[in-house]
């Protein structure tokens, strides 16, 4: 799940970069605009994974502070 919720993450910031640099939406030109519903199921996929991400940064967080917690134990 970690692995597809990144490479959707990918696949938004680039098509974010072809916007930015180029005026150029790939979703859109793929799916047949931006309003078009199969597109907006595309962008809302993609929002939903960069949600998913976030939970990455307290993910090591929280596994460096449990390792912390086990060696303190056995010390």
């Amino acid at each position: 799940m970690n692995k597809l919720a990144l490479v959707l993450l990918v696949i938004g910031g680039l098509n974010w970069g072809l916007v930015g640099l180029f005026g150029f939406d790939l979703v859109a030109w793929l799916f047949g605009g931006s309003g078009a519903v199969i597109s907006r199921i595309v962008y809302v996929i993609i929002a939903l994974s960069a949600i998913w991400c976030i939970s990455f940064f307290f993910k090591d967080r929280a596994n460096n502070i449990g390792r912390g917690r086990r060696a303190e134990a056995r010390s």
